[in-house]
């Protein structure tokens, strides 16, 4: 079985900043892509960021500049570093990992998301 915990969502001013962090744990071979993804109130869940075990790293167009993906191999974690926030960023912010399990090959996880609200 393998967890994705998720932290750090909460409510900020327009402006603001927020630091989301993702730790994967359980029982797995390897982490290829982690990443996190948003779905806001009505809408459908979209890509925000990702980033491959190699470093590599992905945004999405609205995010670019201002948000910034880390990852740590070791302690199989993400952070996401989100600045200049604004209203439309409200959301509900879920993790995502595709993890290599054994005598299973690569499956999805999704953590249980983490509410990011700004204000105006």
């Amino acid at each position: 079985q393998v967890h994705l915990v998720e932290s750090g969502g909460g409510s900020v001013q327009a402006g603001g900043s927020l630091r989301l962090s993702c730790a994967a744990s359980g029982s797995f071979v390897s982490i290829n892509v982690m990443g996190w993804y948003r779905q806001a109130a009505g809408k459908t869940r979209e890509l925000v960021a990702d980033i491959t075990r190699g470093g590599s790293t992905n945004y999405a167009d609205f995010v670019k500049g201002r948000f910034t993906i880390s990852r740590d191999n070791a302690k199989n974690t993400i952070v996401l570093q989100m600045n200049s926030l604004t209203p439309e960023d409200t959301a509900v912010y879920f993790c995502k990992a595709d993890v290599i399990v054994a005598f299973r090959g690569t499956q999805n996880y999704w953590g249980q998301g983490t509410q990011v609200t700004v204000s105006s």
